[in-house]
Parts: structure tokens; sequence; C-alpha cells
């Protein structure tokens, strides 16, 4: 299952290749689009682009409250260790999310 999921040719940045890839394996990119160089964004791009930064901001977020917060830096032997710790930081970080909802409830 994994040998479809690792592709070394995969980028982070949009494709034709990967673009057409997406397509006939029936996903829909979720990639930003670049701005072109030395002109102004399009403005259908733009709201493309804006749609998409509200799903990954969220998700990002998570992600950089638990390196604030935890200092969240991994570096152990061994994947068990690693998952340990990555584990250990999700439930510290819906920990202080439950705290947070739980006293927004009680002041309000």
């Amino acid at each position: 299952m994994r040998e479809g999921l690792l592709d070394k040719t995969n980028t982070v940045y949009r494709s034709k290749a990967n673009e057409e890839f997406m397509e006939k394996q029936g996903f829909v990119s979720k990639v930003h689009r670049k701005k072109p160089h030395l002109k102004p964004m399009p403005l259908h791009i733009q709201r493309s682009n804006a749609g998409k930064s509200v799903i990954r901001s969220r998700v990002e977020h998570v992600f950089a409250d638990q390196k604030s917060q935890t200092g969240l830096f991994i570096r152990a032997v061994g994947i068990t260790r690693a998952a340990v710790r990555i584990g250990i930081a999700n439930i510290v970080y819906n920990m202080r999310c439950f705290l947070f909802l739980e006293q927004i409830s009680i002041t309000a």
C-alpha cells in the first residue's frame, strides 16, 4: 500500500504531469497555483488559492502549535519512539483544546 503513496517524482509544486496523474486517478488537485512572474495574480486563481488556504491553515496551525508549545522536535532511534512522541504531542494538543473549549462554555 505504501508503494502507491511514495513517488520520488512527486513534488510539492503543481506540474502538468502531477495534474494529469491525479485526474486519471479521479482526484481533484488542491495544490496552490503560483503567481505569474512580474504579473498580477488573476482574480480567479487568487480566489482558488484563498479557498485552499482555509483548509491548509487549519492543519498547519496544529503543527505550529505543537512545535511552539511542546517544543516538538523528533530525533529518535526507531519509528516506534518517534510515533510515541508524536502521539503524546497530539494528546497534549487535544487536552489543551478541550480545556480551552470547556473554559469558553463555562464563561458563556
